[in-house]
């Protein structure tokens, strides 16, 4: 899977990409230096590949970006949530198992 299908976003580009989305998003709240956020990246890809065409995948460096995650009270990376139309509908935090995340991404479906 190509990088491609993981956008980037940022603390300025976060209104417009996830929050006027016209589907559903999920963002992964990481870090370069964080180990845990690196041993679920590639589970993380591999299923936004799977959702690409139903769902926006997105990612934010919580050490470049510092204003959104403080907003929504990302604690500890990773954090994935799960935003549609404008609201946060759902979050994971840690390097959770392929089946947990997963499901997040199957939920997202339903909203």
């Amino acid at each position: 899977m190509s990088d491609s299908v993981i956008e980037p976003i940022s603390d300025t580009t976060f209104e417009s990409a996830i929050l006027k989305a016209d589907k559903p998003a999920i963002v992964d709240f990481h870090a370069s230096w964080c180990g845990p956020c690196r041993a679920v990246r590639p589970v993380y890809e591999e299923l936004g590949a799977e959702f690409e065409d139903t769902l926006l995948i997105t990612s934010i460096d919580v050490d470049e970006n510092p204003q959104i995650p403080t907003n929504y009270g990302v604690k500890s990376i990773p954090t994935f949530m799960l935003f549609y139309e404008g609201e946060v509908v759902d979050r994971l935090g840690g390097a959770v198992p392929r089946t947990e995340l997963r499901t997040l991404f199957e939920r997202a479906l339903a909203v």
